[in-house]
């Protein structure tokens, strides 16, 4: 089945979130050099994804151009207002501001980047689940690590995370019979590119050395992706 992975997944973070409930009690000198330790790792991958990158100038020229596409929709605020509804269904004052903060980082976190999209497509296309099944281990950690700072607003990351990532196996179960397979194969470096510099921008701001209005950047993954298309148009 094409969600298999998708579902699995979705269950890592939730289990992962029960957990990190389970421990919270921990010194918070002892959670936030884990929660660090958690940061630099996500950097480290960001960076290993953003060097894979083919053609370095689309993907300078999607992210200025995405980041202002974000800020003319006010992608940012839209994600925030988004994550405070689903707060107020389930606490009120000051606890809402948190589990707000937890639903976003989260999100951004097991949302964008290529394991997401990669693990994704090869559940669509071939039915190999094996990528997202390594990506929920990994969330399923991280989501445990987030939780004992940001609370149990990181298990709600599992419902965008479910939606985003069923949707393109979904898509990919298709997708073969539109894009040829050297412009696809292309398409994912690109995209793991670009999503890589995002997660490095996710690190930076969960180590509070930055602020940058990430969910802004997301345009980002659809612009690159038109400049590829339109460059292999006008080269065939």
């Amino acid at each position: 089945m094409a969600l298999t992975g998708t579902l699995v997944n979705g269950f890592a973070i939730i289990l992962g979130t029960l957990l990190g409930l389970f421990f919270r009690n921990i010194p918070e000198k002892f959670k936030e050099t884990v929660l660090q330790a958690v940061a630099l790792a996500i950097l480290l991958m960001g960076l290993d994804m953003a060097l894979q990158v083919n053609y370095i100038i689309f993907v300078i020229i999607a992210l200025m151009v995405g980041g202002m596409i974000g800020e003319v929709l006010k992608l940012e605020a839209k994600f925030n207002k988004c994550g405070e509804m689903i707060a107020k269904l389930i606490h009120s004052g000051q606890m809402q501001l948190k589990i707000t903060q937890g639903f976003i980082t989260a999100s951004l976190i097991f949302v964008v980047g290529a394991m997401a999209i990669i693990g994704a497509l090869d559940s669509g296309l071939r039915h190999d689940h094996d990528l997202l099944f390594i990506k929920s281990i990994l969330d399923g950690f991280t989501a445990l690590v987030l939780t004992t700072t940001l609370g149990f607003g990181v298990g709600l990351s599992a419902i965008p995370v479910v939606l985003y990532q069923g949707a393109i196996a979904l898509t990919a179960t298709r997708i073969h019979q539109w894009i040829p397979d050297l412009l696809l194969d292309e398409w994912i470096i690109e995209i793991t590119s670009t999503g890589g510099l995002l997660i490095v921008a996710i690190a930076l701001n969960m180590l509070g050395l930055t602020k940058i209005r990430i969910a802004n950047l997301i345009p980002a993954l659809v612009v690159v992706s038109i400049l590829l298309v339109g460059y292999h148009i006008l080269i065939s």
